[in-house]
């Protein structure tokens, strides 16, 4: 009998929260309005709000105000970013004006308001580690996600884009890997980020791949992010530790990511309309040899063979094609530009209780390949605020659709280009597809495989607040999300030579359909409570979120004709290739208490017991929670009155959060139904074991951290020390062959370590009317290693783990250099019996960075402004040997491969050429690409970013406002690396281009 997933546990909880709430009392607030200027000029957008209190109010155009208060003698904070905060005693008044001035201006570090998801803190009162860009840094920046705007820009955080191609996806690591579960172990990656968008979280879309998009695509890979204009966002906060995650508990193991997009302001309606165009390419590529030094490669490489009369098969050097005739291919299928376009036209205003924002955009981009290859996206933004006239109760009602069209080529297009000799045929012959007689496999008749993907993407967020006094309010937070991915690849016979006379009875169309639908209600009861020295504020609340995923792929084959195949009705026969459903259920109580003591000392405490559906019922629910502590040392009595110190802190926390990123039913004994049939029946296999006792990997988190803020808030400086532990590690544990199965998904007693410190450091260096100039500084050194692995050298995971190494690594041997007299790669025997085999491969070598960060220089004079950002790192990673292949068979290589054996070349940097008939070059070849001369020390300085843009004078019109901009991505990289790119380490696909792109945006 199944157990009930929503227990009468949770129905009893709600209930009673429901009666707490219906008995609360109401308590009294009272109304304060009021005129901020400068000059006797009004200013509008200042943040007016009490402090202690999360209401803020904004001045409109005309520098108006009207804000709630409550208590005795309360204060009021007005804030805005290009003038000095002032702090006015509000006492009995009812209106109260205020002047601001720009010759006092500060930039109180300690009185940002972060997003913590379930709960907002000031940055001063922040027990936990909490990292945040918004939007002046990743405003107008050409790129399809955000996430690429904002790589290098916060400490422990490495972004690396997987491709060039538009669509593709994003490897994101928050302090590292703590789960043994990725691509290359289990064909799924366990490390993922949670993301969370205006409090709604964004499945990951990686349960189910078509595998149509992995020629083009790596691992067939999306981001949930794709689908957002960069331009929408307002702030992006990630929640790093245990006490920042814990919350949100088997979600939060691998870092939280929360976007918030931006919302209505009051006061008079504001027109905002953006629109830039740019071009990219595709940068560093190497030089190929030439015609000439190709063809003397490859008869140098018969010679070595002792080959003298070429096979009738090696078109390239047997006198079948033109040894004279030269064709740049690599700059024909990648080196071509890319254009890049985006229009946003934005509305928002208001009056005094009700605000509104609406945006639409269009993005648009090719690609660097030949041929009508384009990415389009268009998004529309919707959102609305309504507060009571007692502004008691608030409603925040937000919605984001977003449709994307990608049309790219069934394989990267820098797979091709090397596999060709620069003396092959012509692709098109009198504008049709060129076969050579049949000698030539044109790549252009593979490329009309084209893969189409078309997503819409649907989400939606109501929150209702209502105040119900004496510190007490009730949230009530839903969400929607809807995702729905519709991909086609067609077979048409235009593949296939014409002289094997293949018609459209052998062409083929494969679709495929991903639909996923998620839903959550999270109701929330706060307190807040201040009395003398203390401030208390709590939380607690339940959450309830039901995924469901509906997959399907099919493939017709056999067409009357091409014109027909995008038409599956038309096929002859039609198959199902794969048909999914998958529900995911998961629910939670969660608590957070806060306590401060004195404006001083901090310590929070947030608990979470999870429910899962992806566990056995036995092992469904799990407990983590996290306690965390800060002491603002700045305000004791021997540092308050030292005027060079604005803001010193200590904070610590440790706690524990689960990880529940294992896919769906992977604890049930599953069948699929064989291809074939046995007298009209078909068969179904077993594909996995029952295994009901597996359960959550667990992470345990530390972290020590202390921050100062000096000089008035000139000088920040953050250092933070982290210690995670991964342990309960879900893999496949090895079974004998005789149960039929080679494992059985558990949990063993692995435990991988993730150490590393963080330094930040940012400096105002110029504040004044007219220049200002800012530089922030950034660095990681992460450190990972594998403690436990029980019986690893009799486990199947031998190859990829060792103890005491970082958990990315490659055996290999090692390499002894080039023999001088047969001019093959040599190796070290180790166990001196003669033969180099898997036994002599005792090298390990650790693929891993040992520091990565940003600088970032921001610089403005009057109405000119200009930021750069550089990024950094050092890491071990595979060089370009590792995948570049033989030397000498058909197919071009790089000019770097000219440094090869030859008896007057006794030093050369690779071995001879061969032809590929030399078993013992062969060999050796295979042998280097699995050596350590495949593994490079490396260190990379690119400029990542770089910005200028000026804002029009307009003295006859102060409501328009024009700012031009000149935008640039990927500009510079200068490293040692031997390859295209030290960042991109994915073999066969094109690296993120370089991108250059200019615009205008008008407020009106």
């Amino acid at each position: 009998m199944k157990k009930n997933f929503c227990s009468l546990g949770y129905l009893q909880l709600a209930f009673g929260f429901t009666l707490l709430v219906s008995c609360t009392a109401i308590g009294q607030m009272r109304e304060i309005s009021g005129t901020v200027t400068e000059n006797n000029l009004p200013v509008k957008g200042v943040s007016v709000f009490q402090q202690g209190s999360d209401t803020v109010a904004l001045t409109n155009a005309s520098g108006k105000y009207i804000v709630q208060v409550s208590g005795e003698n309360p204060v009021l904070i007005f804030r805005h970013p290009d003038y000095g905060e002032r702090r006015v005693s509000v006492k009995e008044k009812s209106i109260l004006n205020v002047s601001l001035s720009l010759t006092d201006k500060t930039t109180s570090v300690g009185e940002v308001v972060l997003n913590a998801g379930y709960y907002k803190v000031k940055e001063r009162e922040s027990t936990g580690s909490i990292a945040r860009v918004t939007a002046k840094d990743i405003k107008n920046q050409p790129v399809n996600n955000v996430l690429s705007a904002i790589a290098g820009r916060m400490a422990g955080v490495d972004i690396v884009q997987n491709t060039g191609t538009p669509g593709g996806g994003f490897d994101v690591r928050i302090r590292g890997r703590n789960s043994l579960r990725t691509y290359q172990t289990t064909g799924l990656d366990g490390n993922s980020p949670l993301y969370v968008i205006d409090g709604v979280p964004v499945p990951s879309l990686h349960e189910y791949k078509s595998g149509l998009s992995d020629g083009v695509i790596p691992y067939g890979d999306t981001n949930p992010l794709n689908f957002m204009n960069p331009d929408d966002i307002v702030s992006i906060e990630v929640l790093k530790d245990a006490d920042a995650t814990s919350i949100y508990g088997s979600r939060g193991a691998n870092g939280v990511i929360l976007v918030t997009t931006k919302k209505g302001s009051k006061g008079k309606t504001t027109a905002k309309l953006t629109s830039s165009w740019g071009i990219g390419q595709f940068a560093n590529l190497p030089k190929m040899m030439s015609t000439e030094e190709y063809i003397n490669m490859r008869r140098l490489a018969f010679s070595n063979d002792g080959i003298s009369d070429y096979p009738s098969y090696e078109y390239d050097i047997n006198g079948t094609w033109d040894s004279s005739r030269s064709t740049n291919w690599q700059k024909y299928f990648v080196g071509n530009r890319a254009e890049y376009s985006n229009v946003q036209l934005g509305v928002s205003g208001g009056g005094e209780h009700t605000s509104f924002s609406l945006a639409g955009s269009h993005h648009e981009e090719t690609t660097v390949f030949p041929g009508n290859y384009r990415y389009k996206k268009n998004g529309f933004n919707a959102s609305m605020e309504h507060t009571s006239t007692d502004r008691k109760f608030k409603l925040t009602f937000t919605a984001y659709y977003a449709t994307q069209n990608n049309v790219l080529p069934p394989r990267d297009f820098n797979q091709v280009y090397a596999s060709l000799s620069p003396n092959a045929p012509d692709l098109y012959n009198n504008g049709v597809l060129n076969w050579e007689n049949s000698t030539f496999h044109n790549p252009r008749a593979a490329a009309t495989r084209t893969y189409i993907s078309k997503n819409e993407n649907l989400s939606a967020n109501v929150v209702l607040n209502y105040k119900l006094g004496s510190g007490l309010s009730i949230n009530l937070n839903t969400g929607y999300v809807n995702n729905e991915t519709k991909e086609q690849q067609i077979y048409p016979k235009t593949y296939y030579d014409p002289a094997y006379h293949i018609g459209s009875e052998r062409s083929v169309l494969r679709k495929a359909s991903m639909l996923n639908k998620s839903w959550m209600v999270e109701p929330q009861l706060n307190y807040e409570k201040k009395q003398g020295v203390h401030h208390w504020t709590a939380l607690v609340g339940v959450s309830f979120q039901d995924q469901r995923s509906e997959n399907l792929t099919l493939m017709g084959r056999g067409f009357p004709s091409d014109e027909l195949i995008y038409n599956l009705s038309s096929a002859a026969s039609v198959t199902t290739e794969n048909a999914y459903q998958f529900t995911y259920r998961y629910q939670a109580v969660y608590a957070r208490l806060n306590y401060g003591l004195k404006d001083r000392y901090f310590i929070n405490l947030s608990g979470r017991r999870d429910g899962s559906s992806r566990f056995g019922p036995d092992r469904r629910f799990a407990n983590f929670g996290a306690v965390g502590m800060a002491w603002l040392f700045s305000k004791e009595n021997f540092l308050k009155d030292r005027s060079w110190l604005t803001l010193g802190k200590l904070r610590a926390s440790y706690g524990v959060t689960g990880n529940d990123q294992i896919g769906d039913y992977q604890f049930f004994d599953t069948y699929s139904s064989t291809s074939g049939s046995y007298n009209g029946y078909t068969g179904m296999l077993p594909n996995r074991l029952y295994s009901k006792d597996f359960g959550w990997e667990v992470t345990r988190k530390l972290e020590a951290a202390m921050e100062w803020s000096l000089f008035k808030d000139r000088l920040f400086l953050s250092a933070a020390w982290y210690r995670n532990t991964g342990s309960n590690q879900l893999l496949g544990i090895t079974l004998p062959a005789t149960t039929g199965f080679a494992s059985v998904l558990g949990n063993m007693d692995a435990t991988v370590l993730n150490t590393g410190t963080e330094v930040v450091v940012q400096t105002s260096i110029l504040d004044t009317k007219n220049w200002k100039w800012s530089v922030g500084f950034n660095i990681t050194f992460p450190k990972d290693r594998l403690l436990s692995f029980p019986d690893l050298e009799n486990s199947s995971y031998k190859n990829y783990f060792e103890i005491g190494k970082s958990t990315s690594l490659r055996k290999l041997y090692h390499y002894n250099g080039i023999d001088p007299v047969t001019g093959l790669y040599t190796f070290e025997d180790f166990n001196s019996d003669g033969v180099i085999n898997s036994d002599d491969r005792q090298i390990t070598k650790e693929l891993r960075q040992y520091w990565y960060g940003g600088i970032q220089n921001t610089l403005q004079y009057k109405n000119w402004a200009f930021s750069m950002l550089l990024r950094l790192s050092r890491q071990n990673i595979s060089n370009i040997y590792a995948s570049e292949g033989y030397m000498g068979l058909m197919g071009n290589k790089s000019r770097a491969y000219l440094d090869y054996w030859t008896p007057e070349n006794p030093g050369a940097q690779f071995q001879k050429p061969s032809a590929g008939y030399d078993n013992e070059a062969l060999t050796a070849n295979s042998l280097f690409m699995e050596s350590d001369a495949t593994v490079s020390d490396t260190f990379t300085l690119r400029l990542k970013n770089i910005s200028l843009s000026y804002t029009v004078p307009n003295d006859s019109n102060k409501r328009l406002s024009t700012i031009l901009f000149l935008q640039g991505q990927n500009m510079l990289t200068l490293s040692n690396y031997k390859g295209i790119n030290p960042e991109f380490n994915l073999a066969g696909y094109v690296s993120p281009l370089r991108v250059i792109s200019f615009g205008i945006s008008m407020t009106y």
